[in-house]
């Protein structure tokens, strides 16, 4: 600090300038606030018109409750506010906005006119401010019961920050995104945007389901629908509902994802996580995964007060909020099923996940969780074919996953014998189709093999192509995880311990976490204030740096508090044995092992991923081959 310089206080001008350094960045910022403040004064409908991407004018109007006439000079005031009074106020807020600074910093950088009625009053009131000029201006004017604020000429006594916004595309669609956002966190709302005087968007209220689903299509589009998963769980005061996307619905980069806590769009690093690692099995490397969750709890429980934006929030108890959501959208996602793929998503049944699949258990209990399904998920039944046609004697018995006494050593060669052909099955008999279409198992009935790589089926819907090497290896992948469960983690006691430093921090993690290293098969001991003793790993990654491991585990546990990475190791370790077991290329099948597949698949969670997250089967229905061949036109 220089020495010479005197303490003063800053003008209003530039206190206010600053602060809208940290809440306006752009047209978009301007918008979300002045669209936030028009929701919480219990708007149903809301018209944006926008010019020039916004930097020329942004005018929003709403029929929400208004402002009286003797608030308006104070609603351009700094740490002005009707919707907190006190700490207890803020420490359960619901209100998107309440830190009273939006229109203060919004009015410093911009030429804003706020129009108001209430519902009581005999006119509308009207404030104009400028940047260069603070001191508001009221007038009597004609307007409706509602507020309307117009914003003109952003940033045009700041010409530095002006110089850093872009292309007038770029501004909007910036400015639309945050529209989408507030009109998926508010289905109840109905908004309308218009830019250079071209209808944008027109969201009409959607008060049920379908309504609901037709909103969500306007924004995400109708591919997302098509291809999303309905979910609804709620648990200890949690709860969870939405849609996400089928792991074959994934993107480029993560721009269809959409989170919101308490009706709040968030973007936040522990949910971010949790969603992560619940596609880590069934996503192709690179790719990101698609969703609209609606995330619920006691207010009390979640800060949101911890970002200038609010873009971020923090919750009191993280390890338990992460859990929960990994669990729920990995039981959702594992419970996917090929006829669950082939109906249309909108009239599915909402997933509904029970018990300690339904969100008890962390990333570190993917095994125990494996293990319960052995004690408590009954064999699947057998799928007899209909006693019609050339098929009449066939029958394909579901293999049952092994059970607790299957060695992992022995597991690779167990699960190839559900190929081996069934006794008394003619090779070239195949079932047909019954008449009616009933019946019918969701990936059909196998009619050749192509090529020594693809199975051509017949079901219900048309032709359905399985790559047959991708799909057994997902199941060998599976069952190998359901093995290693019954099984558990066994250690590998290291001859010469290997010494770890880390930081205070590091070691009291480490130790406050013992009993979750000891489950997946470490043994670590406190040497000092900042060493760690490695004396046993996990019998399968004994040829991994156990060092590395396990400071990434430690950093995992203090970042979320919750780890993965030995259980993807492992996965990794089983991948490799389920892809070097599965069934290659150019082996020749007959038709009961080809639907042995078949019924396999469609018993098995994930099956419509391999796991590298490749696809393992197609549909071409009868109008996709139609119009391959122009039939009908």
């Amino acid at each position: 600090m220089n020495s010479g310089s005197r303490i003063e206080l800053l003008s209003p001008r530039l206190a206010n300038q600053i602060a809208a350094g940290e809440v306006v960045e752009r047209p978009a910022s301007v918008i979300k606030e002045l669209l936030e403040n028009s929701i919480d004064s219990g708007a149903r409908r809301i018209d944006v018109d926008v010019e020039q991407g916004g930097v020329k004018l942004l005018r929003v109007r709403d029929d929400g409750s208004g402002i009286s006439s003797d608030d308006l000079p104070l609603a351009l005031a700094r740490h002005a506010t009707s919707k907190i009074r006190d700490l207890e106020d803020l420490e359960r807020v619901m209100s998107l906005g309440f830190r009273g600074e939006a229109l203060a910093s919004i009015s410093s950088v911009a030429r804003l006119t706020l129009t108001s009625r209430t519902r009581d009053a005999e006119q509308a009131w009207q404030v104009e401010t400028e940047g260069r000029d603070m001191a508001p201006r009221v007038q009597p004017a004609a307007h409706p019961v509602g507020t309307s604020v117009e914003v003109r000429d952003l940033f045009f006594n700041t010409p530095a920050r002006r110089k850093f916004l872009k292309a007038e595309k770029t501004e909007f669609d910036h400015l639309q995104e945050v529209i989408k956002r507030l009109a998926l966190a508010r289905f109840d709302v109905a908004f309308h945007l218009r830019h250079n005087g071209k209808t944008i968007l027109s969201l009409h209220e959607a008060n049920d389901d379908a309504a609901r689903a037709r909103r969500v299509a306007a924004v995400c589009g109708s591919g997302f629908l098509e291809q999303a998963l309905p979910i609804e769980i709620e648990r200890n005061g949690l709860r969870l509902w939405g849609w996400v996307g089928l792991p074959t619905f994934s993107r480029s980069q993560a721009d269809l994802q959409y989170f919101f806590v308490n009706g709040r769009a968030v973007r936040d690093k522990l949910v971010a996580h949790a969603v992560r690692q619940a596609y880590r099995d069934v996503l192709f490397n690179g790719r990101h995964p698609t969703f609209v969750l609606f995330f619920e709890v006691d207010p009390s429980v979640v800060d949101v007060n911890v970002h200038p934006t609010k873009h971020e929030v923090r919750f009191r108890d993280g390890r338990m909020v992460h859990d929960f959501l990994y669990g729920t959208l990995h039981r959702a996602l594992g419970d996917v099923r090929p006829d669950d793929q082939l109906l249309a998503p909108i009239v599915t049944a909402v997933v509904r996940p029970s018990g300690p699949e339904a969100g008890e258990f962390g990333p570190q209990g993917e095994m125990s969780l494996a293990a319960n399904l052995l004690q408590s998920t009954p064999s699947q039944p057998a799928y007899t074919a209909p006693n019609s046609g050339a098929g009449a004697g066939y029958q394909y018995q579901y293999t049952p996953r092994p059970q607790s006494t299957v060695p992992v050593a022995e597991a690779q060669a167990a699960y190839r014998e559900f190929f081996a052909p069934l006794p008394g099955a003619e090779p070239g008999a195949a079932p047909s189709l019954p008449e009616g279409g009933g019946d019918i198992p969701p990936l059909g009935y196998a009619l050749a093999q192509l090529k020594g790589i693809y199975i051509l089926a017949e079901n219900a819907h048309g032709l359905v192509l399985v790559d047959m090497h991708a799909a057994h290896e997902r199941i060998m992948y599976e069952r190998l995880k359901i093995a290693m469960a019954s099984e558990g983690l066994s250690g590998q006691p290291l001859l010469v311990p290997e010494s770890l430093a880390v930081s205070q921090r590091e070691a009291d993690c480490a130790e406050e976490h013992h009993s979750v290293f000891q489950k997946l098969g470490f043994e670590l001991q406190r040497l000092g204030p900042e060493t760690l003793a490695i004396r046993q790993i996990p019998a399968l990654l004994k040829q991994a740096e156990a060092n590395r491991l396990v400071a990434d585990v430690l950093a995992d546990l203090m970042e979320y508090g919750t780890s993965d990475r030995i259980q993807a190791h492992i996965n990794e370790l089983l991948g490799t044995m389920a892809c070097h077991g599965a069934i290659r290329a150019n082996r020749r099948l007959a038709l009961p092992e080809m639907n042995g597949l078949l019924r396999d698949m469609e018993n098995t969670e994930r099956s419509g991923q391999c796991n590298h997250g490749r696809p393992t089967w197609t549909q071409m229905g009868l109008d996709d081959l139609d119009k391959l061949f122009l039939r009908g036109r």
